[in-house]
Parts: C-alpha cells; sequence; structure tokens
C-alpha cells in the first residue's frame, strides 16, 4: 500500500535541492562520455532545457526525456547528470526553463518527444536528420517520477526510469499497467522515502515486463549533485547504452550491478 503524500515527496525534493546544490568544484564539466556536453533552450519549446553534444556527432541521437524532483519547472537542477547522460550521444530534454520556477507536469515530457520528432524533420533546424526518433527514453526523479509514469502510456516510449520515486496512491496503480517498455528503479536504498513506493509498484508491474529494481544506500538525495551524476550517473546512462543503443557492455554492467557493489538489485525477464 502507497504511504506518502504528493506534497511530501515534493518538499523533500526542494530539501534535496537546497541541501545538496553542487559547489563549484562539483560543478558539471560536460560528462564522462565521448561528447562533452551542454544545455540550450529555444523557443520553440521555451518551458524546458535541452542537453546535448556540445559538437552534434556523426551517430543519431536517442531522445530522454526528464521530469524533475518536486516537479519544479528548473531545467538546471538536475544539471551535473542530465550533462553526464548527453555526453555518452543521447538529446536530453529536462522539463522547465534555467533555474526556472512553477511547476511542471507530464504532458510537457510528451511536448518534448513532440519537438524532438518534429526537429528531426524541420527544414533548417541543426537537429534535422540527426535525431533517433525511433528510440524514446522517459526518466524522472521523485515527483518528476510521477510524471515519467504517466508519459510511458504513449507508445513510442522505449524504456522509463524512475529515480527514487514511486506511485503515492493505490488509486493510481492502474498506471502501471500502462507500462509496455523496459522499467528501471533506482532507489537510495531503505531510507529514501520513497524506497517502499518503488518497491511496491515494481511488485505490480504487467507480467512479462522486463524490470530492474536497485538500491544504492544513498537515501532519496542519491548522487546527482556529484560530479557527472555519481554512481547515479554512470548507471544511468549505462541503461540508457542498453536500451537505446543496444551496447552490450553496459549491458553486463547493469546485470553485474548486485555482484560485489554496494547496489542491492532485484530483475526479471531482463536477459
Amino acid at each position: 500500500m502507497k504511504g506518502i503524500g504528493r506534497t511530501v515527496i515534493a518538499a523533500i525534493a526542494v530539501t534535496l535541492a537546497l541541501g545538496t546544490a553542487a559547489t563549484p568544484a562539483q560543478a558539471a564539466p560536460g560528462g564522462s562520455g565521448p561528447y562533452p556536453a551542454d544545455y540550450e533552450t529555444t523557443i520553440r519549446l521555451y518551458n524546458h532545457t535541452i542537453y546535448r553534444p556540445s559538437m552534434l556527432p556523426a551517430e543519431k541521437l536517442p531522445i530522454v526525456v526528464w521530469g524533475n524532483g518536486a516537479c519544479r519547472a528548473d531545467g538546471t537542477w538536475f544539471e551535473n547528470i542530465l550533462k553526464e547522460f548527453a555526453s555518452h550521444g543521447f538529446l536530453v530534454i529536462a522539463n522547465g526553463r534555467p533555474g526556472g520556477t512553477g511547476s511542471t507536469d507530464a504532458d510537457m515530457l510528451i511536448d518534448a518527444i513532440d519537438w524532438a520528432v518534429a526537429e528531426n524533420g524541420r527544414a533548417g533546424s541543426k537537429y534535422r536528420g540527426r535525431i533517433d526518433t525511433g528510440k524514446v527514453a522517459v526518466m524522472g526523479q521523485s515527483c518528476g517520477g510521477i510524471e515519467a509514469v504517466e508519459a510511458s502510456a504513449d507508445a513510442r516510449v522505449d524504456t522509463t526510469v524512475f529515480w527514487n520515486s514511486g506511485l503515492l496512491s493505490d488509486l493510481e496503480n492502474y498506471r502501471l499497467a500502462r507500462l509496455h517498455a523496459p522499467v528501471a528503479y533506482f532507489t537510495g536504498g531503505p531510507d529514501d522515502i520513497a524506497y517502499p513506493n518503488a518497491v511496491d509498484d515494481y511488485s505490480r508491474l504487467p507480467a512479462g515486463l522486463p524490470a530492474l529494481l536497485a538500491h544504492l544506500p544513498v537515501g532519496h538525495y542519491g548522487t546527482f549533485a556529484q560530479v557527472n551524476g555519481g554512481e547515479y550517473g554512470r548507471v544511468g546512462a549505462a541503461w540508457l547504452k542498453w536500451q537505446l543503443k543496444g551496447d552490450q557492455a553496459a549491458r553486463a554492467l547493469i546485470l553485474g550491478l548486485g555482484s560485489g557493489t554496494q547496489w542491492t538489485v532485484t530483475r526479471k525477464n531482463l536477459g
């Protein structure tokens, strides 16, 4: 049974931002991947922040859309980890403008996917022909994970990742039945207030759905503010490379998480 309210999880996510904001020594350097990344904005998708390789590579970029903790409209709140993902050759689009205020919703994740698909075909777009529109991931932290589960009913979604998140009420469990692509839940372990929600959701996933449930004992704050997103960045990038690029080294990293590491892992239907 779910036992944590939206207002509570939003308040905790606000604490995350205030208590773990990156110091200058931890400022996002552009990621550890082969394509140093940065972010930009565009009038065509005004209420979002776009992370991408600074120099667009020859390979097409799969799409990753991101919902922030507290459903907060600040597209640079999770800058370190989002640059890390982008540096591995992904187009990452976060809800909210850089330093923005206010709140977001699941429709903004769909708007981001729609924009990327349109830009791939738009004459004059620097992204024309450079986006892999057939590969889409939806991610979200805390309240943003609830946005992610809503948006993942979209047939275009190829994988969903929930960070420190889970549905807040049994009345919302019907949303889990709409998940149709591999999912991963990454929590901060038993001290993460979203831990029981994630475990409960995992137990209710549709039969046969490939799924991972992985716990790292770092609490609800995660490792987002660390350089390149810390361990969350390393593992999240590997999940994306496996699911959206078929990278076999990344697959081996994910399937080996529970062996000789701090991670506690449960998985089903993952080969």
